[in-house]
């Protein structure tokens, strides 16, 4: 039995790789009833898919999953695959099964497992015949936690339903009832199939580029094992991409008598960086092996390499403990922007690729350019890091140990924990994405909150085993304990690595952003955010007039820390009362619809705000990740996409807030309102800066132009009272009567030839926000849309007085931007991406959250 990455980076030319994903079943049965395979024809058999889970087969039938812990689950197909010939060895893969598992092959038990996190690959050539019969055990997790063990646990965390998980390697979110309650991954989570190796076998490749300077190094080490024919007398490696084609020959050197280790580095003379999407091209190179054997040469195909350097600070002696993350690559500081990653298909956990693009494309679209896979959860399929690499998406990656206290003394355990660290390294090493390896997720803060010492939740294997591990596996990645750390006790967040919940759960002031003096909040801005209409009604399809806050549905979708008397809607609550002056439950009561369209926003507000503090040049913030990218289950969940991977209202917010060519503004106090303008292309930003203050949101009061240039990779400051060329008291912060203006209005342009290009614009509001709605003749809000090639739509939107939180309604298109303001007297242009094949415009809407109803868009040669 060989340990095996799924999927290995190496393919062969010549061998032959057969998925088994069709003609599966799946079946429950009680705990130990039927301990083998012979006998199972008096179960209740269900269609199954692997890659795929039982909550999957369920879902698939129309039938609801209860615990799935508390059965034994089969799983079981058929396939036709001869015996091994001679000179030619035959492999059946497993790339993961949740979570202690049995494997049998025509009747022979050939695998136990006991992690949903490690794969395999087991010689089975000789039990072929034919016709096979293939089956898989997943044992009831349930009665096994029952058992007492040794060590017990020195502390305990309400996260789970039961601490004994902590034995078992497989993961939380299934299993955390007050976020991620159900359902638990059980079943062949992972591919499976069937490799016939023929000639030459890869057993070991690693591949580590690295920078000298502008020149790129290759390094390779490759073990290759003959199963017939000669030895390999020459490896060339091949490198192919933007930097042009280039080869070099590698050592060979005997490692017994049918294997050799193939050794050496290729050099490329001015190579081109990878760099993350939001400071320039992620330039991915791809790789080969050319074995030659006497007159025959097979082609090795070796993966894609990104070349590009990394730091956690700027100086040597940066401490990641004390100074916390400020990632530079290439020797650019790059503020890491992004959120945590959710399974795309928390059910069958099998989703298409293609939605994985989707999500991560949607990612990179608002700006963001990490995302964190937390020890909650599971490894990612290869294909994520894959795309992840060519996307320009850097990873934080945890090691999946949340919140437990492992039982690392126990000698079983800890061989199996550091079988699953290699394997992880081994298949992550080398990835240009790959930035943040971390130790574990909240294991100290969970520690320390309980009152007891934090060093209770080191220990040697997060202190010294990963990391040493890591180290030896050149992964190329800052390695961070835990998150969060540092600090004299670990959540303190103006050191180290942060979790911070000021501004959100713990229902701070927004001004405790600059307060609390992050480092890097590596999860932050957890908020119950509402999506749109069409995702509520999946809560109750057959009544959604019935689904309100408070309803058992609505409240199922809604986090909550496990125990306590509030949840995520409270937190909301609150800054919707904080920002928006409004009694939440009286509006509730008597307005729901206006209760939800606030709501809706008041998030994406609040995000908008604190990330522009922490991304000003002066904060000692390195970055942020929102919990989460996108919901587990219908509701108003944590993710800024809901899930069915739509957008929410905050995803708008926080693609302006982020984008790599942005302004916005920072209310100083008595120092002004500060603009601020961010450059994070590799392209000097020629453009012009443009405030305008107004007053009865209608009234020009004063306004003035700059033309700026910002340096690539750079940033520009600019007070609003300095632009203006006088003191306005814009920030209305020493109040020697009414404001003398209600919205500051800021927008980067530049000149192109279509016209003015809008970069960036932003509003802000020293009084109050514009929350009184208006009728639409008042207000004098209107729009026209016209089609453009390729299938897209041309939107102009103009107000006669400030229109705020425009949102667009069409039907069959995508906006580009939402969920924005236009100011008074001036055109708004937004392009419609068609969201389904050659979709007609057949009209639309726009609504504002200063709009009483809605404003229909006026078509081609319909009447004004």
């Amino acid at each position: 039995m060989l340990p095996l990455a799924p999927q290995p980076r190496a393919r062969v030319e010549g061998h032959e790789v057969i998925p088994l994903d069709r003609g599966w079943q799946g079946a429950a049965a009680e705990p130990d009833a039927y301990p083998a395979p012979e006998r199972l024809a008096g179960l209740g058999w269900l269609p199954a898919r692997v890659p795929g889970t039982a909550a999957g087969a369920l879902r698939d039938a129309g039938l609801h999953w209860g615990d799935l812990d508390a059965e034994d689950w089969w799983f079981r197909t058929e396939f036709d695959a001869d015996a091994a010939r001679p000179g030619e060895e035959v492999l059946l893969g497993v790339g993961g099964v949740a979570t202690v598992a049995e494997i049998y092959l025509n009747g022979v038990r050939i695998l136990e497992s006991e992690s949903m996190f490690m794969s395999y690959a087991i010689d089975v050539g000789a039990l072929l015949k034919g016709v096979n019969r293939l089956a898989i055990r997943c044992r009831a997790l349930a009665p096994q936690l029952r058992e007492q063990r040794k060590p017990r646990a020195r502390w305990r965390t309400r996260v789970v339903r039961d601490g004994n998980i902590r034995w078992f390697r497989t993961m939380l979110l299934g299993r955390a009832p007050g976020f991620a309650p159900g359902p638990a991954t059980v079943g062949p989570w992972r591919p499976v199939w069937i490799e016939r190796r023929r000639g030459l076998c890869v057993e070991k490749l690693e591949l580590r580029p690295r920078l000298q300077g502008t020149e790129g190094v290759l390094a390779v080490r490759v073990r290759l094992r003959v199963l017939d024919g000669l030895l390999p007398e020459r490896v060339i490696v091949e490198l192919d991409g933007p930097s042009g084609i280039h080869a070099a020959s590698l050592d060979l050197a005997k490692a017994g008598d049918a294997e050799r280790f193939a050794t050496g580095e290729l050099r490329v003379p001015s190579v081109r960086r990878w760099w993350p999407h939001t400071h320039g091209q992620p330039a991915m190179h791809n790789v080969r092996l050319l074995v030659q054997s006497g007159s025959e040469t097979v082609v090795v195909h070796a993966g894609r390499v990104g070349f590009r350097t990394l730091s956690a600070g700027p100086v040597p002696d940066h401490e990641v403990e004390r100074d916390g993350l400020d990632l530079h690559v290439n020797g650019v500081r790059v503020f890491a922007r992004g959120a945590v990653w959710t399974p795309i298909d928390p059910v069958g956990q099998a989703p298409p690729d293609e939605e994985l693009r989707q999500a991560l494309e949607l990612a990179c679209q608002a700006g963001m350019n990490m995302v964190r896979v937390p020890g909650i959860g599971a490894y990612e399929h290869h294909t994520f890091y894959d795309l992840c690499d060519s996307l320009g998406v850097l990873v934080w990656q945890d090691f999946m140990f949340a919140n437990l206290d492992y039982p690392f003394a126990d000698d079983s355990f800890s061989r199996l924990v550091e079988d699953e660290a290699r394997q992880v390294l081994g298949q992550l090493g080398g990835r240009p994405s790959l930035a943040v390896l971390c130790g574990n997720s909240e294991i100290e803060q969970q520690v320390a909150m309980l009152g007891l010492d934090p060093r209770l939740g080191r220990g040697e294997f997060f202190e010294s085993t990963l990391p040493a591990l890591a180290e030896a596996a050149e992964a190329g990645a800052i390695y961070v304990r835990s998150a969060p750390s540092g600090g004299d006790l670990p959540f303190r967040p103006s050191r180290g690595v942060a979790n911070y919940y000021g501004v959100g759960g713990y229902r701070r002031p927004l001004a405790d952003a600059r307060l609390a003096a992050v480092r890097f909040a590596a999860e932050c801005l957890a908020f119950a955010n509402v999506p749109d209409t069409a995702a509520l009604i999946a809560l109750l399809p057959d009544a959604p007039a019935s689904i309100v806050m408070h309803h058992p549905r609505w409240k199922a979708g809604v986090p909550r820390d496990a125990g306590s008397g509030w949840d995520f809607d409270d937190v909301r609550d609150f800054y919707l009362g904080l920002l928006f002056g409004v009694d939440a439950g009286e509006l509730r009561r008597v307005d729901h619809d206006r209760y939800l369209e606030l709501s809706r926003a008041v998030s994406g507000e609040v995000m908008a705000e604190v990330f522009g503090e922490w991304r000003r040049s002066d904060s000692p913030c390195g970055g942020g990740l929102v919990l989460w990218l996108r919901d587990l289950a219908p509701g108003a969940g944590w993710g800024v996409l809901d899930h069915r991977g739509v957008p929410k209202v905050a995803y708008h917010y926080l693609r302006r807030a982020l984008a790599p060519v942005a302004v916005w503004t920072v209310d100083e106090g008595l120092g002004g309102v500060v603009i601020h303008v961010a450059n994070d292309s590799p392209a000097m930003l020629s453009a012009r800066l443009r405030t305008a203050l107004y007053t009865d949101r209608e009234q020009l009061v004063a306004e003035a132009y700059e033309d700026i240039e910002v340096a690539p990779h750079g940033g520009h400051e600019r007070n609003v009272e300095s632009l203006v060329g006088r003191f306005v008291d814009a920030a209305w912060a020493y109040r020697f009567g009414p404001p003398a203006h209600d919205a500051i209005a800021v927008s980067l342009e530049r000149d192109g030839d279509a016209g003015t290009e809008l970069l960036g614009h932003c509003v802000r509001f020293p009084a109050s926000r514009p929350v009184d709605v208006e009728s639409a003749v008042r207000l004098g809000l209107q729009a026209s849309a016209r089609h453009q090639s390729e299938g897209t739509v041309h939107l102009k939107v103009s107000t006669r007085r400030l229109a705020y939180g425009v949102r667009i309604h069409v039907p069959g298109f995508i906006p580009a931007d939402d969920v924005f303001s236009v100011e008074p007297g001036r055109t708004r242009s937004v392009m419609l991406h068609p969201d389904v094949d050659q979709p007609v415009l057949r009209g639309g809407t726009l609504t504002a959250l200063n709009l009483d109803g809605r404003v229909s868009i006026t078509l081609p040669g319909a009447n004004a």
